[in-house]
């Protein structure tokens, strides 16, 4: 059952409720405090340019358990090399606006959902301690990257980007290496990710982890 939200009304309906799809709910906006109630919820928005709003809570989660990342052998050299340079929250702005310009055509997505209005909000919550970002930098210049929403000890991953190869996966590594979280959250899945160690579990199992301070 799909439900339709107001923008003052922020509590969200049961996840549990979502479509087999995972779509939950309809409408609202983008406020900051609606984001962080979404997300604590297992909640995240995902639609067009054009559309409204959609919100969704798959009722499997795509995830990676930091201690479960795989990095080839060939990886290892990379990170090894010291070709790339890792920051964190350097360049926040600049990572969603290259993740938002990433020719998705191959996966058979049309556009992107990071839109403008997107954009800022998720700038906003940067600018407020929830979202964050990692950057991959080579020779000065930023060529890779991911950002996300973090809640008690779990990042949740929006997007990244690679403009020079192996930078996105020394991004996502980076992440899981740090030591902060206890769970990463790719939110859905695809080859890439399943690559890296990702795995699907039940969203109760997830929501458990999430609410876990």
């Amino acid at each position: 059952m799909v439900f339709g939200l107001d923008e003052v009304y922020l509590a969200f309906p049961d996840p549990a409720l979502a479509d087999p799809d995972g779509l939950l709910a309809i409408g609202g906006d983008l406020s900051p405090e609606r984001l962080k109630n979404a997300y604590a919820s297992g909640i995240f928005p995902w639609f067009s340019e054009g559309d409204p709003i959609l919100w969704f809570a798959p009722h499997e989660r795509c995830v990676i358990f930091p201690e479960k990342v795989k990095v080839s052998k060939s990886m290892r050299k990379v990170l090894h090399s010291g070709i790339f340079q890792i920051t964190w929250d350097q360049a926040f702005e600049q990572v969603i606006r290259c993740c938002a310009e990433v020719d998705r055509t191959k996966q058979g997505q049309d556009g992107t959902w990071i839109t403008d209005d997107m954009q800022q909000a998720y700038i906003k919550l940067h600018n407020l301690g929830r979202a964050h970002s990692v950057e991959v930098w080579h020779e000065g210049k930023l060529l890779g990257g991911l950002y996300g929403v973090v809640t008690n000890k779990v990042f949740c991953g929006e997007s990244m980007f690679s403009l020079m190869s192996n930078g996105s996966k020394a991004a996502l590594i980076s992440l899981c290496q740090s030591g902060k979280f206890d769970l990463i959250d790719c939110q859905l899945p695809n080859p890439h990710l399943m690559s890296l160690g990702a795995e699907l579990i039940p969203c109760k199992d997830y929501l458990s982890i999430l609410k876990q301070p």
